[in-house]
């Protein structure tokens, strides 16, 4: 594995272009060390690797070291690498031209990596365009560190051509890794591609676990926890997605997701949906930076089982307690018409003294049928002595 490795990096040396060259510059892309020949009186140096996306990056040379060592970053696209110093207090620099070897359009392409469910990672790329046929690819994965490098263990085939590589251990990976794709072919040189990766940014994350809802006469309370990650993380940095339904409504009505800050304590409340309907809520994860989401959960369900049929109870009780309450009234109203026909009103006696009041022409006057003064019966009187008891003989 290693000695075709270490082959297709030899192939990408090139020789210095400087046209005085007196430092013999030589650069390792494996180690991305670059390196020369060590002059007597050497005071100061100064490394520059100009990289087409970054730009430039400077390393200062220590007094009495050659080389320079950089970060790891892609070299597919070229760089131009130049050394400085004073040798003499005269500045010699020299440069170096380092340029992706192989023919132009057989390097892989569209190049991806994805990891999932916290301790898996799929890597998958495209034959490039001008790729002969016979042409064959391998993957390998460098830590930042420059101590752990691997290649892939399960590549995925496409018509016997690697196009995918399958890890399930990703242990002794840090938070940048480095990542190249290099081939072989009986008929032409390969171009290999490299990429730098911050393994935070590739991460799907998994829904939270344990959703749990409980609801009040008020509000229903949502609360969840983080999913578990390939590096321990806080709470801050992450953030959810809720997706609340009421189970009845269609797809045309669904409702505006909501988005729930990590350090908001995983949790989210709502005033309770009207009349107890069903609900369903779903949650996602997503690095709180980077609104790469993962998969949905499961839908937890809250409220009514059956918030329809509830509905028509109410109603057919609110038209049946009517209907009742109305018979109720009707009758009432036709026994009380009953009852005045059969005991009609005692007319009041007119009270001459108090009333004041315009008389009723439709008011049954009963001065009609008094007695007129001096026109009644004579009365006789009767006397009535007491008569004293004859006292008895003696």
């Amino acid at each position: 594995m290693w000695e075709r490795q270490a082959a297709a990096w030899r192939n990408t040396d090139l020789p210095t272009v400087e046209q005085n060259s007196s430092l013999n510059v030589k650069f390792d892309p494996k180690a991305t060390k670059l390196t020369w020949d060590c002059q007597e009186n050497a005071t100061y140096g100064e490394c520059v690797l100009i990289h087409k996306e970054k730009g430039q990056i400077k390393k200062k040379v220590k007094d009495k070291e050659c080389q320079c060592t950089f970060q790891d970053c892609s070299l597919h696209g070229g760089v131009t690498l130049t050394v400085e110093v004073n040798i003499n207090q005269r500045r010699i620099s020299e440069t170096l031209v380092y340029l992706n070897p192989g023919r132009e359009g057989t390097a892989a392409q569209n190049f991806s990596c994805l990891i999932y469910n916290a301790d898996f990672m799929n890597c998958t790329w495209a034959k490039g365009q001008a790729a002969p046929n016979d042409v064959q690819y391998f993957l390998y994965i460098r830590d930042s560190k420059k101590k752990i490098e691997r290649e892939c263990p399960h590549y995925l085939k496409d018509s016997g051509t690697h196009v995918g590589c399958h890890l399930q251990d990703l242990s002794g990976l840090t938070s940048y890794s480095y990542f190249l794709v290099n081939g072989t072919s009986q008929e032409a040189g390969i171009q290999f591609f490299d990429s730098v990766l911050l393994l935070k940014e590739i991460e799907q994350y998994n829904p939270p676990n344990n959703i749990t809802v409980h609801c009040n006469e008020s509000h229903c309370f949502i609360r969840w926890e983080k999913p578990r990650t390939r590096k321990t993380l806080s709470i801050r940095e992450f953030q959810y997605q809720l997706d609340i339904q009421r189970q009845s409504d269609t797809g045309s009505s669904r409702n505006q997701l909501i988005v729930v800050s990590g350090d908001m304590g995983n949790k989210y409340s709502f005033p309770r949906p009207g009349l107890r309907a069903k609900h369903t809520v779903k949650i996602r994860t997503a690095d709180a930076r980077k609104a790469h989401w993962g998969a949905w959960s499961q839908p937890a369900e809250f409220g009514s089982a059956e918030p329809e049929s509830s509905l028509v109870h109410v109603y057919l009780l609110v038209v049946l307690g009517t209907f009742v309450c109305g018979l109720t009234i009707s009758c009432l109203f036709k026994r009380f018409l009953g009852m005045h026909r059969l005991f009609p009103p005692i007319p009041r006696i007119k009270d001459k003294l108090n009333d004041s009041h315009q008389i009723d022409h439709q008011q049954i006057l009963w001065e009609k049928f008094a007695h007129d003064v001096g026109k009644g019966d004579k009365e006789e009187v009767l006397a009535v002595e007491e008569v004293a008891e004859a006292p008895a003989n003696a």
